[in-house]
């Protein structure tokens, strides 16, 4: 029997963390393929929210993103509270988004919108040198 994800994995967001990562290297989506043993076309529809990854594709791409697999699968229905992890060599702003995101005070459209915001600002405030 095939893994079924069809309700246990958010493909939004592991798609968003890929693509963004890949950008950040510079990657095509060839380079992130080779690096990762999953197919070029198979993290092309994940990026676009179409691809539904099996199992080993998860790990394998979790584990290329260097991210806690909790980050990506959806909550169970019965939990009122979104447990925030991450490892503690996360950059800052991939900690503050789950944070951001577990907040149940923000629709997900703002706590996106914020979680770019913060991005942006800690990409220009963290250059080196700056004091």
């Amino acid at each position: 029997m095939a893994y079924k994800n069809d309700n246990v994995v958010n493909t939004i967001e592991l798609g968003r963390a890929i693509k963004r990562r890949r950008e950040e290297l510079g990657l095509s989506l060839r380079d992130v393929a080779d690096v990762t043993n999953v197919s070029a076309s198979t993290l092309s529809r994940i990026e676009n929210g179409t691809g539904k990854p099996d199992a080993d594709n998860i790990a394998r791409l979790t584990g290329w993103l260097d991210m806690p697999i909790d980050r990506v699968m959806n909550k169970h229905a019965d939990s009122n509270v979104e447990p925030v992890i991450y490892y503690p060599h996360e950059a800052t702003p991939e900690i503050v988004e789950a944070h951001l995101r577990a907040d149940k005070k923000l629709s997900p459209e703002t706590a996106k919108a914020l979680s770019e915001l913060f991005r942006v600002a800690y990409k220009q405030f963290s250059k080196p040198g700056r004091k």
